[in-house]
């Protein structure tokens, strides 16, 4: 079923749908959320599904990305256990100087106190991860929570985003919530899943990146007669040169991670996540100077990716991660670069 996947979330999104359906829901009701875990030799299956939501839209893979990413963490980290809970699943990993979740008891069983920021998903998610933290302890526990339960509380009141607009990545408020701890202090950050996922992000943006490109090439195949074709298809050689090359460097981080399950993938992920953040910026700057402001403002669907793929190519840290890569390059065995 998983080779198939990408193609039945297309046949899904191209069906006769309300514009107002719910996505996420269908997608896990046709159970396209089942996807082949990281590493296990389907990952780039894995990617295709995610970059086939990515094209049609952002703020809707945003949250089925982090579905996706939880069921594979649960897998990696508790075997078994992420097919006894049904609902969408939430993962909130990211921490914030003025929000710090705190975990109160000492077994397997805990209540949490303190706050999350950025919590995509929790206006409609039924569960979630979350990174918690233990007094004394300098590592985080990864918490499981249902979100339908007292002590947990809901501010959306600061999300003003215009792109990712849906995508609702709000702060929460715990009080006494009941959780459960999976894994072990730090696992969620030392066990190869965590890479592993991370390029999967790459994913995402290079399918954001292609679904607006293919507003230019469209709009080629239908033009005819135009005397300002060629700059035109000048951009659009651009753009297929940026996304053959960030294909090219997503398929064989995809080979690497499923020849390597158990090694550090940081390197891998670290090139494909930049390769396709680069790609997303040349395709949104391309297709703007061919095409100008029309799709922009008349063209909503396209006005929307144009406005989600810059925010979403944000959960990069540019300049930071460009130095991780460079100390990793530092690392390897020579010769560092070669056919």
């Amino acid at each position: 079923m998983s080779a198939a996947v990408a193609e039945r979330i297309t046949d899904l999104f191209n069906g006769d749908m309300p514009d107002d359906a719910n996505w996420l829901e269908l997608l896990l009701k046709n159970r396209l959320d089942q996807l082949p875990y990281p590493g296990r030799g389907g990952t780039l299956e894995r990617w295709k599904a995610l970059a086939a939501v990515a094209e049609f839209d952002l703020s809707l893979t945003k949250l089925y990305e982090g579905h996706t990413d939880a069921l594979a963490i649960i897998d990696e980290l508790a075997p078994g256990s992420a097919a006894t809970s049904s609902g969408a699943w939430c993962v909130w990993a990211a921490e914030s100087p003025k929000g710090r979740a705190l975990i109160h008891g000492n077994g397997s069983d805990v209540e949490l106190s303190g706050s999350k920021h950025w919590c995509s998903g929790a206006i409609t998610g039924d569960h979630a991860l979350l990174t918690a933290w233990a007094k004394d302890e300098d590592l985080p526990h990864l918490i499981s929570i249902d979100l339908d339960q007292p002590g947990i509380a809901i501010d959306s009141d600061k999300w003003k985003a215009v792109g990712m607009a849906s995508s609702m990545s709000v702060n929460v408020a715990f009080d006494g919530a009941k959780g459960s701890r999976l894994g072990k202090a730090g696992q969620y950050l030392s066990r190869p899943g965590f890479w592993q996922g991370g390029a999967g992000i790459a994913a995402c943006w290079y399918g954001g990146a292609v679904g607006i490109a293919t507003a230019l090439r469209k709009g080629l195949l239908e033009s005819s007669g135009d005397d300002q074709q060629g700059y035109k298809l000048a951009s659009l050689g651009k753009i297929d040169l940026a996304l053959e090359e960030t294909g090219a460097i997503l398929r064989h981080a995809a080979r690497w991670i499923d020849d390597h399950p158990f090694f550090d993938a940081s390197q891998v992920a670290l090139t494909a996540r930049l390769s396709a953040e680069k790609c997303a910026k040349s395709v949104i700057d391309e297709v703007g100077k061919a095409m100008g402001a029309t799709p922009f403002c008349l063209n909503e669907k396209f006005a929307k990716a144009a406005a989600d793929l810059p925010v979403f190519i944000r959960q990069s840290h540019a300049e930071k991660d460009f130095a991780a890569l460079g100390e990793r390059s530092l690392t390897r065995e020579a010769p560092a670069w070669s056919l």
